[in-house]
């Protein structure tokens, strides 16, 4: 009920902005821990599930299913600990994947391949609004797959592109970005799987620390560690200078067009400092995030930075774009400085948005860590028209 009222109450501008701001955040702790007990209850409850449980129980049901978003959008700690640890995780996983081959045969979007100096990056559209990629050495015809949760769309595109897949980058392990990291390794004897010991990446074969370098062929690759949506989150930076073009960041669930994951195993503090990993790459890198949430991304940007002109730009050329199923990827980290909530916490006018800040009298203001938090709190209520 508070998501419909804040969906129809942040409409306004100004003083009443700030004031329905600050309603929503004084409910929102404690309707969260209401759900979270609630939803804790019933899957201790349920029955024992069988061997091929299909549909799902109602108790873990929670995505709507009108909108087929993928299965982090709206979590309790009950579903988070069963999706991560157990192998209903990889059931769920295994059922949305044949509900988005059904529901969008060619992909939930038309992509285009940016093609530099002996360099491809082919971004791949994946179960319901994922994006999977190959990045391609086209001089050696070796490829790179960074996140690919359907692994028959990736095979497809390795077959059209004629190139041999040699590593696997993994941002981290939940279903939606590791779920075809068995197949395609298993198909594919040469090949590598890359990512973080921290997360328990499926079939890993190859950890990485923060820093470390991945080389395939002429492409030079380096992970950064930006844990806070899990433990062990990286991204991938793909060096520009080896191809004399723009470097490429791979985000995985760490930064979208206009907003930032979820936190689940980390503080504020925690994807603060990582998404301040990102603030320090050049403007000019290409951002490749790890699902199409464009367009309400920057409807929630709308709320809280109403006059933001760069957002408005955005917005309209977002909205052209999916008007024709085209997808929005890669923005520039230049941009997302200019329109993206989650990179503009030392901004005033977010602070102002937010109104009086935590301290018993309301003076102290906002550090940028709690007002990272204010802003996902939000943005978790948020659901754009």
């Amino acid at each position: 009920m508070a998501a419909v009222v804040a969906a129809t109450a942040l409409k306004g501008r100004g003083a009443r902005n700030a004031r329905v701001l600050r309603g929503i955040l004084s409910g929102a702790t404690a309707n969260k821990a209401s759900q979270n007990r609630t939803r804790a209850l019933q899957s201790h409850s349920s029955p024992e599930c069988k061997e091929e449980p299909e549909p799902l129980s109602p108790e873990l049901e929670y995505i709507p299913r009108k909108r087929g978003k993928n299965p982090m959008k709206a979590v309790g700690l009950a579903w988070y600990s069963l999706y991560t640890r157990t192998w209903l995780g990889y059931l769920f996983y295994r059922q949305q994947l044949r509900r988005a081959r059904n529901r969008y045969p060619k992909g939930h979007s038309r992509t285009q391949p940016r093609l530099f100096n002996g360099v491809k990056v082919l971004p791949i559209p994946v179960l319901s609004d994922n994006y999977s990629y190959l990045i391609i050495d086209t001089q050696a015809r070796l490829a790179v797959a960074v996140d690919p949760s359907d692994p028959q769309a990736v095979q497809a595109s390795i077959e059209k592109e004629g190139v041999n897949l040699v590593a696997i980058l993994c941002t981290h392990k939940h279903w939606d970005h590791s779920g075809g990291n068995r197949d395609l390794s298993r198909r594919h004897q040469d090949c590598r799987v890359y990512g973080s010991p921290q997360d328990g990446i499926p079939y890993l074969t190859h950890p990485l620390c923060d820093q470390d370098m991945v080389s395939v062929g002429r492409l030079q690759i380096q992970a950064l560690a930006t844990p806070g949506h899990t433990q062990g989150h990286l991204v991938y930076l793909l060096d520009g200078e080896p191809y004399k073009g723009p470097s490429c960041l791979f985000s995985g669930d760490l930064l979208f067009l206009s907003g930032c994951g979820r936190t689940f195993e980390g503080t504020a503090e925690t994807m603060l400092s990582s998404l301040d990993t990102v603030l320090g790459l050049g403007d000019d890198t290409l951002l490749w995030p790890g699902h199409e949430y464009a367009e309400e991304n920057l409807g929630f940007a709308g709320v809280v930075e109403p006059e933001n002109l760069a957002r408005e730009r955005k917005m309209q050329w977002v909205q052209r774009q999916r008007l024709e199923r085209r997808s929005t990827c890669p923005s520039t980290l230049g941009e997302e400085r200019s329109y993206n909530p989650f990179l503009r916490t030392h901004c005033l006018v977010l602070q102002e948005a937010l109104g009086p800040g935590p301290g018993p009298t309301g003076d102290n203001g906002y550090s940028r860590a709690q007002l990272l938090e204010k802003l996902r709190q939000l943005k978790d209520l948020h659901k754009s028209k």
